[in-house]
């Protein structure tokens, strides 16, 4: 096997990646939109809001979540069906119209949730398309450090939400605001269809792309068949999926930490509110310093196994490896509730508190950029954004729904108290990430080549 460690002449998959991470910043900033919005939104009607409950939000986000869930399914089938270009392309286009359709449903919680049910459909399609791509574009060794780069586009996208949303309720005031905001992030992404299809073909089918960096793309497949790429290799009926252990502990896995980002993205400014009485100017900075150090964790986590790999580490040892160091740290989210007794640390406590809530959200995503790479270590090239989506149904419905609910309940039942309903969320945040590596080390001990597919 060949061993070099970078191509001959050129690195236009990394123009490709690029073309991900903008992707992805659109896909998030316009998820983004409605967790700045919830005060708003939870505000009594006499003063000019929705006069929703938390309940009322949380059932909003759990939707949400649920149907992209659902639908992730369906649309990984479909990419592998189509290919990644028409696939993405689509996805994008769909939750950019619906995101813009977000603005004319008034204030009745079940048309935003009949809207934003429809966004989560176009939502679906991007992480399938997005891993299936790097798949395609990228050897082994890069894989987690290629999905970390585009991934981090997540915490882009709401870092640009956490400016831009509040922004948009000030300049606009809040009548107006909410309405400017779905629709200037909605009309955002479409400027990115122009890039893509200008830029974006299949590796076999790209005119700008060396033999050398086509050779070095596939310099880790450990068959000939991996070599088929874009949309000549053979389909596979996603039902077979289901009788590998591999596919069960990439399922156990998004099942056990993807809802965890989702609290952080729709809950973190709530926290903010209730913990420190923040207003909408003050949890701007707060946010975005989250969701900014997040993308370092992001893709120094994405660094980690290639490091080993070019050491000579067997891919998944290298992998897993790197997912037990990752899955130690969201333990200091335990320390959240203690450093931010403002009795205690005074002015420091949101400092502090906040400083929790960033080795968290920098641990997941340094943990999903890995995660996700998984399936393209296990599974062939073909059935990759198929087992993506069986896998973030699994996430959206296991930790987005489930989540997101007991969010809402809590936050109800401790009205008086909230920090009692966070303190339960930030223990279930911190203890996940290790239950969900010791399962899918249970389920797949050690890595074989699946080449029945």
């Amino acid at each position: 096997m060949n061993f070099q460690t970078a191509p001959a002449t050129s690195s236009y998959r990394w123009v490709i990646c690029g073309l991900l991470f903008f992707a992805t910043t659109f896909n998030y900033l316009d998820r983004q939109v409605i967790s700045y919005l919830k005060e708003f939104f939870c505000s009594p009607a006499e003063q000019g809001g929705f006069g929703w409950t938390n309940t009322d939000f949380a059932y909003l986000t759990s939707f949400f979540t649920g149907v992209y869930a659902c639908f992730t399914v369906v649309v990984g089938w479909l990419i592998d069906k189509i290919g990644t270009k028409l696939g993405l392309a689509l996805s994008l286009t769909l939750w950019s119209v619906f995101g813009i359709a977000n603005a004319f449903v008034g204030s009745l919680v079940m048309r935003h949730v009949a809207i934003r049910s429809l966004f989560a459909v176009g939502e679906a399609g991007n992480f399938p398309a997005s891993i299936k791509t790097v798949a395609e574009w990228f050897p082994k060794r890069e894989r987690a450090l290629a999905t970390a780069i585009f991934n981090s586009g997540s915490n882009f996208g709401a870092m640009v939400a956490a400016l831009f949303v509040p922004w948009c309720m000030i300049y606009f005031g809040d009548a107006k605001g909410w309405k400017m905001a779905f629709i200037l992030t909605g009309a955002a992404g479409f400027l990115w269809l122009i890039f893509w299809f200008w830029l974006y073909n299949a590796p076999n089918k790209q005119k700008r792309l060396s033999k050398a960096e086509y050779d070095y793309i596939h310099v880790d497949d450990e068959t000939i068949v991996e070599r088929q790429t874009g949309d000549t290799a053979k389909k596979v009926s996603w039902l077979k999926l289901f009788g590998h252990r591999q596919l069960w502990a990439f399922f156990a896995g998004k099942f056990m930490t993807d809802g965890i980002w989702w609290f952080y993205l729709f809950w973190l400014p709530d926290y903010l509110h209730k913990q420190f009485n923040m207003d909408k100017h003050q949890i701007m900075l707060p946010t975005f310093i989250v969701y900014g150090v997040a993308i370092i964790g992001s893709i120094f986590g994405g660094s980690v196994p290639m490091i080993l790999i070019k050491r000579g580490w067997p891919v998944y040892k290298a992998r897993m490896t790197a997912m037990l160091i990752i899955a130690v740290c969201p333990l200091a989210v335990l320390f959240t509730q203690y450093f931010g007794n403002v009795d205690h640390f005074g002015n420091r406590a949101a400092v502090l508190a906040v400083a929790m809530i960033c080795i968290g959200a920098t641990a997941h995503q340094a943990w999903s950029a890995n995660l996700f790479t998984t399936v393209s270590d296990m599974f062939p090239k073909k059935t990759v954004a198929s087992v993506t989506g069986i896998g973030t149904m699994a996430g959206g419905i296991g930790g987005g729904v489930i989540l997101q609910l007991l969010a809402g309940k809590l936050t109800d039942h401790f009205k008086d108290t909230p920090q009692t309903a966070y303190l339960i969320m930030f223990i279930i945040c911190a203890s996940s990430y290790l239950i969900a590596w010791a399962i899918m080390k249970w389920l797949v001990p050690q890595h074989k080549p699946i080449t029945d597919l």
